[in-house]
């Protein structure tokens, strides 16, 4: 068995990582996955949250978004519509968009799927604006 895993982030405009890695979480659908060397191959629905690595001890955060993970034979592929780092993350801008959009769903008179659509995207912002804020630090 191996003790690393080539991990890959990709999205629709850019590959995000491309590293060798000692473990990493994954925002599933069903909940966070920890994903180990010699793990049961598996596909799963991401969901906004936070993509965790670790390597070498250390552990790297990424902002991940929709999409899915795949793992087989030691290989992560985790292709996301968003995937960002803690540094490329405009912690301002991400902090408006979280007041702008919970404002408009205090105030909602939408339907119930476009209602859905401003959640998601509050939630983006709220995970933008938390790994943003504990990365300054």
């Amino acid at each position: 068995m191996a003790d690393k895993i080539q991990l890959e982030v990709v999205t629709p405009e850019r590959r995000v990582l491309a590293e060798s890695v000692d473990m990493v979480t994954v925002p599933g659908f069903g909940g966070e996955l920890g994903i180990l060397p010699g793990h049961t191959p598996l596909i799963s629905q991401l969901q906004t949250g936070v993509l965790t690595y670790v390597q070498d001890g250390k552990s790297f955060p990424l902002h991940v978004s929709g999409g899915f993970v795949e793992v087989r034979d030691d290989h992560v592929s985790v292709l996301a519509e968003v995937a960002e780092r803690p540094e490329e993350i405009d912690a301002a801008r991400a902090k408006a968009s979280r007041e702008r959009l919970e404002k408009q769903l205090n105030a909602w008179s939408g339907t119930e799927e476009d209602f859905e659509v401003a959640r998601a995207k509050l939630e983006r912002s709220v995970v933008r604006l938390q790994l943003a804020t504990s990365s300054s630090r």
